[in-house]
């Protein structure tokens, strides 16, 4: 029965894996009831809402599999103690498929790490692929006692597998997480590159960085539309200025740089700042500036009143703090762009917004066969 297929799903682990929730819902209907949530959030009418879609499998580019007894898997549905064995995952992209095989057969005799007991090795095999390169980073419990001998296991690897990088990441027993600041590149480097719009993005193997590369391009194409046709409405204006939230590496920032007079990414994690000025270099960015701060706090940033300000803000799952928007509010940008991967969070925050009206919004669907998805929400300042 484990290895039957369920009606409508094109993976026979649905219903048991906990990775996928829709296979199983006809793909058009996902679309619609996703598009119909963000018109709640966003408060438009459903018929005003924007659609972009890409590849129903096939699509994700990185992919957390847990060592298990029978080699890799993914958590069992509602529980975490226990991992279903994957040979083959049908939204994971070809590559990582791939690599999935060739970690699964070399590392079969593997010291698996026991998720109750808090003892053995080798706990993730987080594998990321880009258009360029593609890296393994092989997570380890840091107080095994057979630390030395599965290193020597990574080595050997090495030479058999694929994959370009290969780093060993290490991680303490009682904390569940599949990256680390302690960690070593046994191959290659601990980056990965990646190309969206013309422009070469950097990030690390262990960092944050859009996981359905089709549907990231889509999306930087329109925010950068939507970038273009205000500045256009708004000539005359002076020296504009982009202010990018939450800027990770810097993609919305470096790809619209030739727009604005100049360019403000604004990150908290120093790793992704880092990958920001380098990724600022190879692009040529001379107007990009980073700034190693919390998005709470940037009212401390100095910001010309010269200046027409546009924003582009990409906050994580808990959205924005009500101080930026606050400090946001006080600055009246001419347009906010708001994206955002927790609509219930969006819905909340929408209305904080004082001053500003909706003029689009856009639902991009990043992660088909699953309920999560990206919502574009274009804000402008009311003329007085």
């Amino acid at each position: 029965m484990a290895d039957e297929k369920p009606e409508g799903a094109a993976c026979p682990l649905f219903g048991r894996c906990g990775g996928c929730t829709s296979q199983g819902i006809p793909y058009k209907d996902q679309l619609l009831a996703k598009k119909r949530r963000l018109a709640v959030s966003a408060r438009v009418k459903e018929e005003n809402v924007l659609v972009f879609s890409g590849k129903e499998y096939g699509y994700r580019s990185r992919m957390d599999f847990i060592f298990c007894k029978g080699g890799l898997g993914l958590r069992e549905k509602d529980n975490w103690k226990r991992a279903v064995p994957v040979k083959y995952c049908p939204i994971a992209d070809e590559k990582t498929n791939q690599l999935l095989g060739e970690v699964r057969s070399f590392f079969k005799e593997a010291d698996v790490f026991d998720l109750v007991k808090k003892t053995g090795t080798f706990r993730y095999a987080v594998i990321r692929t880009s258009s360029k390169d593609s890296a393994v980073s092989l997570v380890i419990n840091s107080k095994s006692n057979v630390t030395h001998s599965a290193i020597e296991e990574v080595k050997r690897f090495c030479k058999e597998t694929s994959a370009e990088d290969i780093i060993v990441t290490y991680v303490p027993p009682e904390t569940d997480m599949s990256v680390s600041s302690e960690y070593s590149v046994v191959k290659g480097k601990d980056c990965l590159e990646e190309e969206y719009l013309g422009k070469t993005f950097e990030y690390s193997v262990q960092g944050f960085f859009q996981n359905n590369h089709e549907m990231a391009r889509e999306m930087q194409k329109y925010v950068q539309s939507l970038l273009k046709k205000s500045l256009e409405a708004g000539k005359g204006q002076g020296n504009t200025h982009l202010l990018d939230l939450y800027g990770g590496v810097g993609t919305f920032g470096i790809i619209n740089f030739d727009l604005f007079s100049r360019v403000t990414i604004v990150e908290s994690f120093k790793e992704c700042i880092d990958s920001a000025k380098k990724n600022i270099e190879k692009n040529k960015s001379s107007n990009v500036e980073t700034i190693l701060l919390d998005a709470q706090k940037i009212k401390e940033l100095s910001l010309p009143d010269e200046e027409e300000l546009y924003v582009v803000t990409d906050p994580p799952r808990s959205g924005m703090h009500p101080d930026t928007i606050r400090d946001l509010n006080n600055r009246k940008p001419r347009v906010i762009i708001y994206i955002s991967c927790n609509i219930r969070q969006l819905s909340k925050e929408l209305p904080l917004f004082q001053g500003y009206e909706t003029r689009s919004v856009a639902m991009f669907d990043l992660f088909p066969q699953t309920q999560h998805y990206e919502g574009v929400v274009e804000l402008v300042r009311k003329q007085v």
